[in-house]
């Protein structure tokens, strides 16, 4: 929920309706492990090869401990996000992003990385948070990972990324229409489609359709 992070998260994704939480995990390197393999974070949604310049993720990885060449910070080809799908690379092709403890990494779904090897004798780690455009599947199941009782002592806005709200024009509703926030907040209760039009870009896109119909009677 840092401001800073959902702010470029959301100039990043921002082609989308709205954004959502997609993965939240510790990763750690110990001692003597090997590199991980030069891969796309993106490849979690079946392989499919999005098209060259449409971002569907952003990711953080934030140090627990400091990140450097030795201990196996997290290893970045700078600009593949413009490369084609699919590609093989090894370590020598990237290029460590190394920082101290604190210090946050950001880098989208499209860029090919992987875990660097660790030559030293201590343990790396790091906070990995990412998130994804609400009309894709989160990796991390955040409504059966975070229990309802548990969920409903969060903050509104916490639950909204968590995915408790519309993903798009009328994706992720509950029964008859319902903003699925109010499975977990009742009070917040709209009525039937107002929910969807929450969005300035879904009511242009639906201004457009109507016009669009009330031309096709006309003709």
């Amino acid at each position: 929920m840092h401001p800073t992070v959902l702010g470029g998260v959301g100039k990043l994704l921002g082609h989308a309706t709205s954004f959502q939480l997609h993965l939240t995990q510790i990763i750690s390197i110990g001692a003597g492990e090997p590199a991980q393999t030069i891969h796309r974070d993106q490849w979690a949604f079946d392989f499919f090869s999005f098209p060259r310049g449409y971002e569907v993720q952003c990711n953080t990885i934030w140090a627990i401990t400091d990140f450097t060449a030795e201990n196996g910070a997290t290893r970045v080809i700078p600009g593949s996000n413009r490369y084609d799908d699919k590609l093989r690379f090894t370590e020598s092709d990237t290029e460590p992003a190394e920082m101290s403890k604190g210090s946050v990494l950001f880098y989208t779904g499209s860029i090919y990385h992987g875990g660097g090897a660790n030559r030293s004798n201590s343990t790396r780690s790091g906070i990995n948070i990412t998130y994804n455009v609400s009309w894709l599947r989160q990796e991390e199941n955040q409504y059966l990972s975070v229990p309802l009782e548990i969920a409903r002592t969060l903050p509104v806005e916490l639950l909204r990324l968590m995915g408790y709200r519309l993903g798009a024009y009328a994706l992720g509703y509950v029964d008859d229409l319902r903003d699925p926030i109010e499975v977990v907040r009742p009070e917040l209760a709209k009525n039937g489609f107002s929910a969807v039009l929450d969005t300035e870009k879904a009511k242009a896109q639906l201004g457009t359709t109507q016009s669009r119909h009330s031309n096709a009677r006309t003709e």
